[in-house]
């Protein structure tokens, strides 16, 4: 029996492993789920060494990291999987049609949060590895294990646990599932992500609120100013109006172009999907080009002034803008505030004080699409999947995937096995099955291709 045949034999016995994993409301954003997180923590551990892995969880100041290895293979490439186990909060409860952690199976899909983001992508890859170790006994590849609690809550403690552990976690290629495909007929890897640099424009004038009938017409309202400066971010075409702002984005090839276009998205999908009158935008740039090859500029939110039941004629004495900058490869976050931040300051008028405050970022990534790893993931949804992926960039930031870059030296494959539909972080997260049994099967193809990719000196 094959790795493959095996995998297909138990089936029914990896879903009810996989359904008692979902069961565990391993919420890391609320502290009374604590206990919960340790329990999904130490179950993960335990099934890895059930399966012959060596594999202990290491503290960490928040949630614990399992980590789990097989190294038999001492001249063969390393692969290091990477995945999470928190879940984010089921909210709101009410519009979930059957309890979020007790998994349900309806018209071929399981329900429960977390089956897709990311408990049911990440055990797709340990049941191919349990399949490769019974049938051959061995692996073709070294395989290391690393699982954190934290991803939902901005995994601040994963990074300098990387940074501190390089030798532990040496690779030569890591494998990260925890995005989608395009549909189970289109398989789709994901070779680029967006950085971000989140940032808060605060404005202020008067030393207090004032009456508008007494002042209006004489102060310059801190809110209209905030709007007057917002304004002047972008132009009529919606680029982006911040000197030096694109000066280091990598600008895409008719090659890549052509490559993004064999799955573009259409005006008529992002009208039916978000419910707005027309797309908007850079017109030399298709939809699908500006959501993942273009940084961008949003404001998140606007505070100022009343806002409550009724009428205040108030001019208020401040207002405050939340502004993210979504990045591409090659654009340094910390850069682009201070290109934004000394913007604003310039065209700010006498009227009104302004600040630019940084709050978070993450670093872009973008892995090489002709690179031997990405190729070996081609083939590999060709033989586990049945079709040839496509390649996607996402819009959305993994901001770990930057880091796996940049500590460890390694190509990072996104290998998503989920479909756009699962709901993530909404009510009615699923997994399609069939999606789960193709993971599997591409999972275990990868690891035996991996297996010609060269070894890091």
């Amino acid at each position: 029996m094959d790795a493959h045949l095996y995998a297909k034999t138990n089936q029914q016995r990896s879903l009810e492993e996989l359904i008692a994993l979902l069961r565990i409301p391993s919420i890391s954003t609320l502290p009374v789920h604590q206990a919960d997180i340790r329990a999904a923590a130490e179950w993960l551990a335990a099934h890895l060494s059930s399966m012959g892995l060596e594999s202990r969880l290491y503290e960490t100041a928040g949630h614990p990291i399992v980590y789990a290895q097989w190294l038999g293979a001492p001249s063969a490439p390393t692969v290091l999987i990477y995945g999470h186990y928190d879940v984010q909060p089921p909210d709101p409860i009410q519009e979930w049609h059957t309890p979020p952690f007790e998994p349900t199976l309806r018209d071929g899909r399981l329900y429960a949060r977390g089956a897709s983001d990311d408990k049911g992508q990440l055990f797709a890859h340990i049941k191919a590895v349990e399949a490769l170790l019974r049938t051959e006994g061995r692996l073709p590849v070294n395989v290391k294990f690393i699982i954190e609690g934290e991803e939902e809550t901005g995994s601040p403690n994963l990074a300098p646990f990387i940074r501190a552990h390089q030798d532990l976690l040496a690779a030569d290629v890591v494998l990260v599932s925890d995005t989608h495909s395009r549909s189970l007929e289109q398989p789709s890897i994901v070779y680029a992500l967006r950085g971000m640099a989140y940032m808060e424009l605060e404005v202020w004038g008067p030393k207090r609120d004032l009456h508008s009938g007494t002042y209006g017409g004489a102060v310059h309202n801190p809110a209209q100013a905030l709007c007057e400066l917002i304004a002047r971010l972008h132009d009529d075409n919606g680029t982006v109006t911040v000197p030096g702002f694109y000066d280091r984005v990598r600008p895409l090839d008719e090659e890549e172009r052509a490559a993004l276009n064999q799955a573009p998205y259409t005006e008529a999908a992002l009208k039916a999907e978000t419910g707005v009158q027309a797309a908007w935008g850079e017109a030399e740039y298709r939809i699908h080009e500006r959501i993942g090859a273009r940084p961008t500029l949003e404001v998140n939110g606007l505070v100022s002034g009343w806002t409550g039941e009724g009428a205040k004629t108030v001019l208020p004495a401040k207002a405050l803008a939340k502004i993210s900058c979504r990045l591409v490869a090659d654009q340094d976050p910390q850069e682009i505030y201070q290109l934004v931040r000394d913007y604003i300051a310039r065209i700010t008028p006498p009227t009104v004080s302004t600040e630019v405050r940084l709050l978070h970022y993450g670093l872009p990534a973008i892995t090489d699409r002709h690179s031997p790893a990405v190729q070996a993931a081609v083939a590999a949804y060709e033989e586990g999947w049945g079709a040839q992926p496509i390649f996607t960039r996402e819009g959305g930031s993994i901001p770990i995937v930057a880091e796996f870059q940049s500590s460890l030296k390694a190509p990072v494959v996104l290998m998503g096995f989920g479909l756009p539909d699962d709901a993530l972080h909404a009510p009615n997260e699923k997994l399609t099955l069939e999606c789960f049994w193709r993971g599997i099967a591409t999972s275990i193809s990868f690891l035996t291709r991996a297996s010609a990719l060269p070894v890091r000196g």
